[in-house]
């Protein structure tokens, strides 16, 4: 049974990576191989494909079979382009010189596709970036907005406990105000005296002034004792005079007081006299 180009699967479970080996037909697929050409990476983009070329195409010429996915790869790389151009330099249709012309000329054909699909994979891959970037932005715009907002209406209630908080103090500072203005009031001028009281500039010049004041005072006491002892002289001189009027006064008085009373008397004498009358009559 002829051998053939397959892959031998390497690799974690969900990071596959592969061999392309040249094995037995009848080996199992991760059993047994003859030859290691190259490996095979799927997860890269484009993906990443090392193999030997010459020994691929000696394989290819000797009759080894590629399953389906060797074969997609041996065609990326331009190995089966090579292998026909070989059977036809055999058959003797072209010359090795052209066969080498046309191939280098679809390398570069190649090689460009490869490095276009490369710079869009790249691009794909930057644009991919920038709107996961925009999307980012977006959400921590919207979330930076909601805290914002939540910030704000935090800062309103604090201003307004703070507000409240001012308003009752206030009240209570106006309430105490009146008791303390009182209070200060009071004792301002007790402070005031006895800030004049306590110093001694002061003390020393209220202590002259009345040393100075003794004996003017002391001359004024002697000239108003004999004035006193005349003024007390004329007093009782005065006094006499005012007992002897008011004699006559009182004697008038005591006269107009005792008249009504013995009027009354007589009334009465007048009155009992006729009971006494009418009494004898009957």
């Amino acid at each position: 049974m002829p051998s053939k180009i397959r892959l031998q699967r390497r690799g974690k479970k969900g990071q596959p990576f592969y061999h392309i080996v040249i094995a037995d037909g009848r080996a199992p697929r991760d059993g047994r191989f003859i030859e290691k050409i190259g490996t095979y990476n799927p997860l890269t983009k484009p993906a990443d494909i090392q193999i030997d070329f010459d020994r691929a195409l000696y394989w290819l010429q000797s009759g080894s079979q590629p399953t389906d996915t060797v074969r997609a790869i041996l065609s990326y790389k331009g190995i089966l382009y090579k292998n026909h151009l070989q059977k036809g330099v055999t058959k003797g249709a072209l010359s090795q010189e052209q066969a080498d012309a046309k191939f280098d000329a679809w390398m570069k054909e190649k090689e460009e596709k490869i490095a276009n699909k490369t710079k869009e994979v790249e691009n794909e891959s930057r644009e991919e970036q920038k709107k996961r970037l925009e999307a980012e932005k977006k959400v921590n715009e919207e979330r930076e907005k909601a805290l914002a907002a939540k910030r704000a209406e935090q800062l309103k209630a604090e201003e307004a406990e703070k507000m409240a908080a001012a308003g009752v103090e206030e009240s209570e500072e106006a309430a105490e105000a009146p008791v303390e203005e009182t209070v200060e009031a009071a004792a301002e001028p007790a402070e005031e005296a006895k800030a004049e009281a306590d110093t001694p500039v002061e003390k020393e010049a209220a202590a002259a002034e009345a040393e100075e004041a003794a004996p003017e005072v002391e001359e004024e006491k002697k000239e108003e004792t004999p004035k006193e002892e005349e003024k007390a002289e004329e007093e009782p001189a005065e006094e006499t005079k005012e007992e002897e009027k008011a004699e006559p006064e009182a004697k008038a008085e005591e006269a107009k007081e005792e008249a009504p009373k013995e009027e009354e008397k007589k009334e009465d004498d007048a009155s009992q006299a006729d009971d006494e009358k009418e009494k004898k009559a009957e």
